[in-house]
């Protein structure tokens, strides 16, 4: 048996037929054809999920369609890919001739270093696109929550580069690790006009006892700010298959926080395929939230991302 598929009712295809999703958080790329550091740079850098030689390879909407078959995908959000850091709108205009000849993604979260001086000109070019509603630039981070230092929400010049983003109308999406979270906390409350949608679920990788209860005082901090939503996403394991019992407790602590308004299921594919297949992904989602309601269903699979990203409701 394929170690990645594993897991019980999750892996199965059963049902999943009639599922649709619009997928809050997804990335194209061809590191063949354009630059990515971590794609195409040797030695490959360290990573949650270990070796990741697999995924550094073209990967575009014809492949993410295969592999989320049969689920019906109605929209998707592509997140910065870190593409070469000294062209972010490079990027941005290549997602635009993917959107030409495929129909996706749907919409962009963006690339932008907002500690740069030319964070706000960069700013302005993304906006400028469309179908670009969010950026992402990763903060710098502690190693581990035993670190104490101030993480990089709290640099003067980041968050200067930050407070740009509401005049040109933009969301930021925030990866960070959970201990990092009450720092994400007062950023939210600083800029309350500027939605924050964390993501990968604030990276709870270490499963100990110990781990998850930091990792839920935090989410639970930051989810009292009213303008935060979370992507349930991300969750994979290095060397451990992705099943519902690893899970369940992440995915149900998390809209508990958040409220099922604010959440959004999505694949983070491909880099999730290190650990799990799209199908026992979703298939693990669908089972762990069967109690919820049709309308809460629909919302955390469709419905959320597409209200919290502002995309055009499919036909």
């Amino acid at each position: 048996m394929d170690q990645r598929s594993a897991g019980g009712p999750a892996a199965s295809n059963s049902g999943l037929a009639g599922l649709a999703i619009v997928d809050a958080h997804q990335h194209f790329w061809d590191p063949a054809t354009n630059y990515h550091p971590w794609l195409c740079d040797e030695p490959p850098i360290s990573f949650r999920y270990g070796d990741y030689r697999s995924i550094r390879r073209r990967y575009l909407p014809p492949d993410y369609l295969a592999d989320a078959e049969p689920i019906r995908v109605d929209g998707t959000v592509y997140v910065e890919t870190e593409w070469d850091p000294a062209d972010p709108i490079g990027e941005t205009r290549y997602v635009e001739q993917l959107r030409g000849e495929y129909g996706l993604p749907t919409v962009v979260v963006a690339q932008a270093s907002l500690d740069q001086p030319d964070a706000g000109d960069v700013l302005a070019q993304q906006a400028a696109f469309p179908f670009v509603r969010s950026v992402r630039h990763k903060p710098r981070s502690n190693r581990s929550p035993a670190d104490a230092s101030p993480g990089g929400t709290t640099d003067a010049r980041w968050r200067r580069g930050y407070a740009k983003l509401g005049r040109n109308k933009l969301r930021f999406d925030l990866q960070t690790p959970w201990w990092h979270l009450a720092e994400a906390a007062q950023l939210a409350l600083d800029f309350p006009d500027t939605p924050i949608i964390l993501n990968h679920t604030g990276l709870p990788a270490d499963r100990s006892a110990e781990g998850i209860a930091g990792w839920k005082a935090a989410i639970k901090t930051f989810a009292s700010c009213p303008n935060v939503a979370v992507k349930i996403s991300g969750l994979g394991q290095q060397d451990q298959p992705w099943t519902v019992a690893a899970n369940r407790d992440i995915v149900l602590t998390t809209i508990d926080c958040f409220g099922p308004s604010r959440c959004m299921f999505a694949s983070n594919f491909p880099v999730d395929s290190l650990c799990a297949t799209f199908l026992t992904i979703f298939g693990g989602f669908r089972e762990i939230v069967h109690a919820l309601s049709v309308d809460e269903q629909r919302g955390l699979f469709h419905d959320n991302a597409i209200r919290i990203y502002a995309m055009d409701a499919p036909s």
